[in-house]
C-alpha cells in the first residue's frame, strides 16, 4: 500500500490517547487491508491496536472492563453475503448456524472430554477472566487420523458456544493465479473479524505447510506468511479452530499460533461400545452382541465403525432380525471390511464354534460368561458348556 508508513504513523499517534471511535476506524482500516490481501500492513495495525489496549489496561488513572469477546463485531445472520474468490466468484466459506447443526455430544475419552469442557468454559466465563486480566484460549488445533470425527468435534464446540461457524476448506482457497491465494486468505479473515463467529479452518495442512519443503515453490512461503499474520490479527477478535489429518506437514510456526492442541485418537473399546449403541437402533441388539461388535472393530475410526455398523444393520434386515445368527453374519460382513478390522480378531471368526467360544471367553475386554456365548450363537447353555469341555480336553491332549 502506497504511503503506508505515513498512515501507520498517524494511527500510532491517534492510538496514543485513543477513544472508541479512533479504535474503530483503525480496526476498519485493518479489515480493509486484510480484504485487499495486504496482510503485512494489516498485521502492523493489529500490533498497534494490541499495544494500545495493553497500555490502556495498565493505566492507573482509569480501569475499564474489557469488552466481551462474543460482543465484538456484528451478529452473523443468514442474510449476510459470503466472501468470494474474485476470479471464480466461488464462496470462500460456508456458514453453519447452531440451530442448523443439532449435533449429539461426541463420544470422547475422559481426558479429551475434560479438555473440551475446559475450553468452552473459558469462553463462557470470558468476561470474568478478562476482568482479572487472564488471557483465554483464542485458537485450537484439532488433529488426528482421518475419520476420527475432528470436524464434527469442532462443530460441536461451536454449537456449545452458541456461535455460527464460518467453515472454510483451505484447499478451496488455493488459486493458480499469483497472489490470489493470499488475497483469499485476507478476505476470509476480514469477514470473520467483522462478525461474531468461530472461524473453522478445515483441511488446514493444504496451506499451512512447512515453508522449507523442497517440493514447494516460493509462493507457498508467501501464503504461509500471510496465514501466520492473519492468525495473529485474529487473536484479538475471536476463536479460530484449525482441523488437519496431516499434522506432520504443518510449519512449526503454525503450531505455535495455537493455544490449544487437541489430538483426537481412534475410539477406545468403551467408546466403540457407546458408538455402536447409538448407531444400532431402531434394531435391538443384546449388550453382549454390541460388545462383540466393539471388540471386532478394534483399530477402526469413528467413520469406519459407522460404515461397519450400517453393513450389519443392512444384513440383519435382509436376512430377518429373528433368523440372523450374528456370528455367521459377521463372517460375511468382515470380508467387506477386511481393511478396517483388526486382522487377528476378524480371522478368529473363521474358527469352528468351539474354538471361537474359547477365544471369546478368554478376551479380557469382553468379560463374557457361558450364557453370553449362548446368546451370541443362539444355542442353549448346555451346548456351549459341551463345546468348552471338548476344547479344554483337546487342549490337554495336544502335544507339547
Amino acid at each position: 500500500m502506497e504511503h503506508f508508513p505515513i498512515i501507520q504513523a498517524l494511527c500510532r499517534t491517534a492510538l496514543a490517547d485513543p477513544n472508541d471511535a479512533v479504535r474503530r476506524q483503525v480496526e476498519r482500516l485493518r479489515e480493509a487491508l486484510l480484504a485487499a490481501g495486504d496482510a503485512k500492513e494489516a498485521g502492523a495495525l493489529a500490533h498497534l491496536l494490541t499495544a494500545s489496549g495493553k497500555q490502556a489496561a495498565m493505566s492507573p488513572s482509569r480501569l475499564v472492563r474489557s469488552r466481551s469477546s462474543f460482543g465484538a463485531g456484528e451478529p452473523l445472520t443468514p442474510q449476510v453475503g459470503l466472501p468470494v474468490d474474485r476470479e471464480t466468484a466461488v464462496p470462500l466459506a460456508s456458514v453453519v448456524f447452531p440451530s442448523d447443526a443439532d449435533l449429539e455430544p461426541p463420544v470422547l475419552s475422559a481426558d479429551l472430554g475434560q479438555a473440551i469442557r475446559g475450553l468452552t468454559e473459558e469462553w463462557r466465563s470470558r468476561e470474568r477472566l478478562e476482568a482479572l486480566r487472564v488471557e483465554i484460549a483464542r485458537s485450537c488445533l484439532v488433529y488426528g487420523a482421518p475419520g476420527t470425527g475432528k470436524t464434527r468435534l469442532a462443530m460441536w464446540i461451536c454449537q456449545e458456544l452458541k456461535l455460527p461457524a464460518v467453515v472454510a476448506k483451505l484447499d478451496g482457497l488455493v488459486s493458480s493465479f499469483l497472489g490470489t491465494t493470499s488475497r483469499n486468505i485476507g478476505q476470509l479473515f476480514a469477514f470473520a473479524a467483522r462478525y461474531q463467529c468461530v472461524l473453522l479452518l478445515d483441511e488446514f495442512d493444504a496451506i499451512a505447510k512447512v515453508r522449507d519443503d523442497p517440493q514447494e515453490v516460493g509462493e507457498i512461503k508467501r501464503v504461509v506468511n500471510t496465514l501466520l499474520q492473519n492468525l495473529d490479527s485474529r487473536r484479538a477478535v475471536g476463536l479460530t479452530i484449525g482441523v488437519t489429518n496431516h499434522e506432520a506437514l504443518l510449519d512449526s510456526a503454525v503450531w505455535r499460533r495455537f493455544d490449544v492442541q487437541l489430538a483426537v485418537p481412534k475410539p477406545s473399546f468403551e467408546a466403540r461400545v457407546e458408538i455402536v449403541s447409538r448407531l444400532i437402533p431402531p434394531l435391538t441388539f443384546e449388550s453382549v452382541e454390541i460388545r462383540l461388535l466393539a471388540w471386532l472393530s478394534e483399530g477402526m475410526s469413528g467413520a469406519d465403525l459407522e460404515s461397519f455398523t450400517f453393513s450389519i444393520k443392512k444384513a440383519v434386515v435382509l436376512r430377518g432380525e429373528d433368523e440372523a445368527d450374528l456370528v455367521s453374519l459377521l463372517r460375511q460382513i468382515l470380508l467387506l471390511h477386511s481393511g478396517r478390522a483388526a486382522s487377528e480378531r476378524a480371522t478368529s471368526l473363521k474358527l469352528d464354534p468351539a474354538r471361537l467360544s474359547k477365544v471369546l471367553l478368554n478376551a479380557p475386554e469382553l468379560r463374557l460368561h457361558q450364557y453370553d456365548l449362548a446368546t451370541l450363537f443362539k444355542k442353549n447353555k448346555a451346548t456351549v458348556s459341551r463345546w468348552l469341555r471338548d476344547e479344554d480336553a483337546e487342549g490337554a491332549h495336544a502335544p507339547m
